[in-house]
């Protein structure tokens, strides 16, 4: 069920990339992994800026009456739609699918061609939906209108939950202002699985298998500078994987440098690839020897943590809601979390899940025992500060007293 057992590279075309033109614009391979036996398995992509790039997956998980649920749907290619099928031939049709995010352009956008697939299935999308730099209607970008529902909130008793009582489910749903952020937690009780889009990640040290069907963004990345010959090895995959990483979280490391307009142009004369592949040669920063240090930091030994720029810009603004949220997840029994990008399945527990959002709290009961660095931090930190000063973004509120909680 692997991408590379696929010959015909125009089935992993996808035509409306223009819409939101990420890498790997029109063509996106699928690698379709089974996390439980005969019950969950994860459609991977990829999708990035330039070569910055990370994976991207949906969930779709067996019911237990037949059938299957889909969270988070990825670019409906043809190798796709194909995956999925040979899914529906073993264990019945898709019924459901799920946007468990409001703003997401990176899901939304592929849940109405992904949706038109599929005919028979109801799509519930998270509530509050926005979407930027114009609010448009759901049908406008493409969801079916007769069969989209907005998934309820309060559910006061289990025949009001859409998906059966062998599924949970709970609602983060934070007003930014100018919109919302919304993210839809999903249990699946029989595996013991938590589903997330954005709130959770894990960086692995070794690159996904995706990343390693066409490494070439790896091997990019993995240079000191432009001048230095590409080559595909094992050390130089991980050693870019873990720089995009850094890239990817923190936008700016505090282990990068970047280097002057003049001196860009005068290396990119020097560099032995000048193809349009290479980007002209070009190579405009150089890494410190301490990015390893703050890759260290980053990975924690595959701990999940939450993402800076949500640490920092959206969950701050609502920090009683967040750990409410939280705490309420937490009180659910599951042993591993299956989150929408960098690493699946996290092994995890209740406990670690809520460790991760201890920089809510001012006196944490479960502080992290594996912090990111707090110069890595500064970027994300000073965009925030400028965003503030600019009206874009509100100040956040002050963390939390767990005393006063409890």
């Amino acid at each position: 069920m692997k991408a590379s057992e696929s010959i015909n590279k125009r089935d992993w075309s996808w035509p409306f990339w223009p819409a939101l033109p990420l890498y790997p614009y029109g063509k996106r391979i699928t690698v379709c992994r089974e996390i439980v036996k005969d019950s969950i398995w994860t459609f991977d992509q990829l999708q990035g800026i330039l070569y910055t790039i990370v994976p991207i997956w949906m969930t779709i998980i067996k019911l237990q009456a037949g059938g299957l649920l889909v969270y988070a749907p990825v670019a409906p290619t043809s190798e796709c739609i194909r995956l999925v099928q040979e899914l529906e031939a073993k264990h019945g049709t898709v019924k459901y699918i799920i946007l468990p995010t409001s703003s997401g352009l990176e899901h939304k956008i592929f849940v109405g061609p992904f949706a038109r697939k599929f005919p028979q299935a109801v799509v519930y999308v998270a509530p509050h939906q926005w979407s930027f730099p114009f609010n448009l209607p759901l049908s406008w970008l493409g969801f079916p209108q007769k069969r989209t529902l907005e998934l309820p909130e309060n559910i006061g008793n289990m025949n009001q939950n859409p998906f059966g009582d062998e599924f949970a489910y709970e609602i983060l749903d934070i007003n930014l202002g100018r919109g919302t952020f919304v993210e839809v937690a999903l249990s699946h009780k029989p595996s013991r699985t938590l589903l997330l889009t954005d709130t959770i990640l894990s960086v692995p040290e070794e690159p996904p298998e995706i990343l390693q069907l066409e490494p070439y963004p790896l091997l990019f990345n993995a240079r000191e500078n432009g001048q230095q010959i590409i080559e595909d090895n094992h050390k130089n995959r991980r050693q870019g994987w873990q720089r995009i990483s850094l890239f990817a979280i923190y936008f700016r490391p505090s282990a990068l440098e970047i280097t002057g307009i003049k001196e860009i142009c005068q290396n990119s004369k020097k560099s032995p690839d000048r193809s349009a592949k290479a980007y002209f040669g070009l190579f405009p920063f150089r890494w410190q020897n301490k990015w390893q240090r703050s890759f260290d930091a980053l990975c924690g030994n595959g701990r999940p943590f939450v993402a800076p720029i949500l640490q920092i810009l959206i969950l701050p603004q609502a920090p009683k809601l967040v750990l409410n949220w939280a705490d309420k997840i937490a009180s659910w029994d599951f042993d591993q979390i299956i989150s929408c990008h960098f690493d699946a399945p996290i092994k995890a527990s209740p406990v670690q899940f809520r460790q991760a959002f201890s920089f809510l709290e001012k006196e944490p009961l479960l502080r992290e025992d594996k912090p990111l660095l707090g110069e890595d931090l500064q970027f994300i930190q000073e965009l925030e500060a400028g965003l503030v000063k600019c009206g874009i973004a509100t100040p956040v509120k002050d963390n939390v007293n767990i005393q006063k909680r409890l």
